[in-house]
């Protein structure tokens, strides 16, 4: 069978608008990447003091070089039209065919932060996946001391499902990993009243 996810769709809302990767998506991702912020809210480093996270760009690049062709997850870049500009990465992957459920990652750059893109972004993946790819659940895991990320997962209808316990350790301190997901049946009840986009074929690419 088929993965609804070898689709890789265009996604337009009013700020965003979530692209395939192409060449200018992925320059940008190796900036990001690199960025300390990001290293420590993706829990890729573990030191907002000391250099502990080595980089290897051509490694990086051959890897999203490769996204496009894989079938079992949706890597889309973050594009902001007004700005002719690529700020983030949304991903849907660990894709289970039996259960029908993703796991959902973002990541964005300190030029795209606190203006909204990460909370359309969001909203245009939650609805695409109920929508379009027939998902009953998507789930994502957040630190606890990522205080804007956990705002716009719950703002997008993520609720609380558990914690990992001191799952990652950052200059000697270890912070807890927080399991959320939204689930379709919550999505269809909340997103007439809590400000969900609404998809339609117009605003789907393709």
């Amino acid at each position: 069978m088929t993965s609804p996810l070898v689709t890789k769709p265009i996604l337009r809302g009013s700020k965003v608008e979530l692209r395939p990767l192409d060449d200018r998506a992925i320059d940008a991702m190796i900036g990001i990447l690199q960025e300390p912020d990001v290293l420590i809210k993706t829990g890729t480093a573990h030191s907002r003091i000391t250099e502990t996270h080595s980089f290897d760009e051509a490694r990086t690049r051959e890897w999203y070089g490769r996204r496009n062709e894989k079938q079992n997850r949706l890597d889309l870049a973050i594009y902001i039209p007004e700005l002719d500009q690529y700020v983030g990465e949304v991903v849907f992957n660990e894709y289970d065919p039996n259960n029908l459920s993703v796991n959902y990652r973002i990541a964005i750059g300190k030029a795209g932060q606190n203006k909204g893109y990460g909370t359309e972004a969001t909203k245009l993946m939650v609805d695409y996946g109920f929508e379009h790819l027939g998902l009953n659940r998507i789930e994502l895991e957040v630190y606890d001391f990522n205080a804007r990320a956990r705002h716009v997962y719950t703002s997008c209808g993520f609720v609380p499902e558990g914690r990992r316990r001191e799952a990652l350790c950052i200059d000697g301190t270890f912070h807890d990993a927080l399991l959320k997901a939204v689930i379709r049946k919550d999505w269809e009840a909340a997103r007439s009243v809590n400000g969900y986009l609404q998809l339609s074929e117009t605003h789907v690419a393709i």
